[in-house]
């Protein structure tokens, strides 16, 4: 009962341009990992982030690696050892887990004992660029009830202004993306609560978070650059309220679940986020909608086009369709 690995990198143009305050790309580049056994081939992918010191190249070498002790019989527990947490882990596990879901006829979701939430909202990504391009983004995405706003530092006063006046009644987000300083943070924090943002994330970099322990929190602040796996997640305790988990970071659905258990222990709210990929990265994510206050999966929605059995999106919400991309049977 061999078990046989592919992985191949693929590419996905984006529709237009994606910019946060690090920079703006035109496709995804993503990892596609297949595994292979009895017949039954089970899928997962990952999206290298080079903010994280990821390649496609190195992630697909380090995928490759363990090629030979897979068909050997290497488990999805032992992955968790095999691999640190990061995007090659995360396409293997969610492979191993779409692969034991379709050998035993089952749904992950059936596997996990989970149900997913009937009505999942998903926030749409508006895309970081002038205070009245953003407004117009805004207004282009009236269907969409969550809007994320990406910003960029300087000028964010005005980006927000604009975008409030262009929906004075949507629901919004805020991500800074590490672009804030200590010494912008009380005028932008202040900003964002005034126009009724419901949360902000990741204001300062990383390495400079240390100051929101004792920073007043007007709304939420939420960790994402600073949120990867769960032994990072007693640093987080008493600077941020919530934490965005990321498959890509946490190396795949297992160490995800166990961390956003964890997270709901330590009292932090939870958004289930993405990087820019397909619906074959989203659909293992999705199996956290019940533990999430915010959902963030619209990779989909930002490229020109998905993968087939992609992921329902109907003005905001979203779904496994009838034959998912992942998974296994829909439950």
């Amino acid at each position: 009962m061999t078990t046989r690995l592919t992985v191949a990198i693929e590419h996905f143009p984006i529709a237009g341009s994606f910019t946060i305050s690090r920079g703006s790309k035109t496709e995804a580049e993503v990892i596609h990992v297949t595994l292979t056994r009895d017949g039954v081939i089970g899928h997962g992918e990952c999206v290298p982030y080079a903010h994280y010191g990821e390649t496609a190249a190195a992630t697909l070498a380090a995928i490759t690696t363990l090629a030979d002790p897979i068909a050997d019989g290497l488990t999805r527990e032992e992955l968790q050892t095999a691999l640190k947490p990061g995007a090659a882990r995360n396409a293997l596990d969610c492979a191993f887990w779409d692969l034991e879901a379709k050998l035993q006829g089952k749904s992950v979701a059936q596997l996990l004992g989970l149900t997913l939430p009937e009505n999942i909202v998903t926030a749409y990504t508006i895309s970081l660029g002038t205070p009245d391009d953003m407004a117009k983004a805004t207004s282009a995405a009236a269907d969409y009830p969550l809007l994320k706003l990406k910003l960029g530092g300087d000028g964010d006063s005005a980006r927000l202004r604009a975008i409030r006046r262009a929906a004075p009644d949507k629901r919004l987000l805020a991500d800074a993306n590490e672009a804030w300083s200590e010494a912008t943070l009380t005028e932008l924090m202040a900003k964002a609560a005034d126009l009724g943002l419901e949360l902000v994330e990741q204001p300062l970099p990383a390495s400079a978070d240390s100051a929101l322990a004792t920073f007043p929190h007007p709304l939420p602040i939420c960790a994402d650059e600073s949120a990867h796996d769960l032994a990072g997640l007693d640093a987080l305790v008493g600077r941020y309220d919530a934490i965005n988990i990321k498959l890509d970071k946490t190396g795949g659905l297992t160490e995800a679940l166990a961390l956003a258990r964890a997270a709901q222990q330590a009292s932090l709210r939870i958004m289930v986020g993405c990087m820019v990929g397909t619906s074959l990265s989203m659909a293992p994510a999705l199996m956290l909608a019940g533990f999430a206050d915010w959902v963030d999966l619209d990779g989909p929605l930002l490229l020109q086009q998905d993968r087939p059995g992609g992921l329902v999106y109907d003005k905001g919400r979203v779904s496994l369709a009838d034959r998912p991309v992942w998974g296994g049977p829909k439950a």
